[in-house]
């Protein structure tokens, strides 16, 4: 929790009235309350690569805009993303390491052993699952009920499809919400769903439970799921004799599978519920679909940003930034910039170049599951306008406190039949 006697609540602060150094963005319950956006336009504008000295996290950079942002991210050799990716420092109880908190030649190794499962020979053959598990979600939701169309559809499909791309026993899947939460929603992120000891513990059934997993595989015939292809790799397979490796990319999978996609199905209905017109365009014309999945992902941002650290004294916008420092990108931030994405705080199903967004980021840390997101974001909605003229929010959204999942724990809707 945030010492607030020692630090300004940024979430009771006039972002135009505050002093500039005085803001601080990486508390979390800016998030949680949506208001994180006038502070940013004001980094944008008057400070695009900003210095925060005093934080609960130490000092931090916050850089800002789209072209700074993509600057750093591919130039790997200066902006490093060891020894983690988060605000905050790991603790040492946890030393988790994973290859997107790995620069090369580790990283490359690493995550070319899991990318064939979302190779798009691998793709096609999930469709089809997808499509049905979707299509059997959808066809059991009360229809003229209030529901909570986060725990019924978005985790509910995310999981399952997680599930299969682990092959993890189909009845014990929850336990993969429950570890993926305990990472985003932990004392680790802001968040205050788990605090120390309960996210620890957590980590350690997660841990357990994918140990026997590993060996459960490693023993038998290689398969199409991603600990089989950790455990047959020529490359990978001696991950499991460093247990906290192993970990931590079980953890960054479970996260990239889950959370992403789940908060941009729930992100997607909220955009066309607060955005009517836009609504309207897509009951005239479902072939916008595609186009609207990315808009959703640039809209959403489910992950706010990442952090960098200096490898070496350097300069960046005429601010000087020390070897070591930390550099934060604000994913959020870049895709609402005006200079390069037009009419950029607006929800457009049929915006032009809608691909072009930060959310899966740059360079050797691009997403490699993007191609799955968006196929899994695709599918839901090709399905849903089949079957209903609306998914009508009808109550209020509670956002996840965390400052680095862009996150919902709840959206109260309807649908209404075509």
């Amino acid at each position: 929790m945030l010492d607030t006697v020692k630090h300004l609540r940024m979430i009771d602060q006039d972002p135009l009235g505050i002093a500039l150094d005085k803001i601080d963005v990486s508390q979390s319950d800016l998030y949680e309350q949506d208001a994180q956006w006038g502070f940013f336009e004001r980094l944008r504008k008057e400070d695009p690569v900003h210095y925060c000295a005093d934080s609960e996290y130490g000092p931090f950079w916050s850089v800002t805009r789209f072209n700074d942002i993509a600057h750093v991210e591919k130039n790997h050799q200066l902006f490093s993303s060891e020894p983690t990716i988060t605000i905050a420092d790991l603790p040492e109880e946890i030393p988790f390491q994973s290859f997107i908190q790995m620069d090369p030649p580790k990283h490359d190794v690493q995550r070319a052993a899991v990318q064939p499962v979302v190779a798009p020979t691998n793709l096609a053959k999930l469709e089809p699952i997808i499509r049905e598990r979707v299509g059997l979600i959808l066809d059991q939701l009360p229809v003229g009920e209030t529901f909570d169309w986060v725990e019924r559809v978005s985790i509910n499909l995310t999981t399952q499809m997680l599930a299969t791309l682990f092959d993890f026993p189909f009845d014990e899947r929850s336990k993969l919400t429950y570890w993926s939460d305990a990472a985003t929603l932990s004392d680790l992120t802001g968040g205050d769903q788990f605090g120390p000891e309960e996210r620890n513990q957590a980590f350690a059934e997660c841990g357990e439970y994918f140990m026997r997993m590993w060996h459960e595989r490693a023993n038998g015939p290689p398969g199409n799921d991603l600990i089989s292809m950790l455990a047959h790799s020529e490359r990978t397979r001696n991950m499991i004799d460093s247990p906290m490796e192993y970990l931590g990319n079980i953890i960054l999978l479970i996260i990239g599978g889950n959370d992403t996609t789940r908060n941009s199905i729930t992100g997607g209905v909220l955009a066309l519920n607060q955005n009517p017109a836009e609504y309207d365009k897509l009951r005239r014309d479902t072939t916008l679909i595609p186009n609207m999945v990315s808009e959703i992902i640039r809209w959403q941002t489910p992950i706010l940003g990442m952090r960098r650290r200096a490898m070496q004294d350097t300069d960046l916008l005429g601010k000087q930034i020390r070897k070591n420092d930390k550099v934060v990108m604000w994913y959020v931030s870049g895709n609402r910039d005006d200079e390069v994405i037009k009419d950029p705080m607006s929800f457009k199903v049929d915006r032009e170049n809608a691909r072009h967004h930060l959310s899966f980021g740059f360079g050797i840390h691009r997403c490699m599951g993007n191609r799955l997101a968006e196929m899994q974001l695709r599918v839901t909605w090709e399905e849903i306008m089949k079957r209903f003229r609306m998914v009508e929010v009808v109550g209020d959204v509670v956002r996840a406190k965390s400052n680095v999942i862009r996150g919902y724990r709840s959206l109260p809707v309807q649908v209404r039949p075509l």
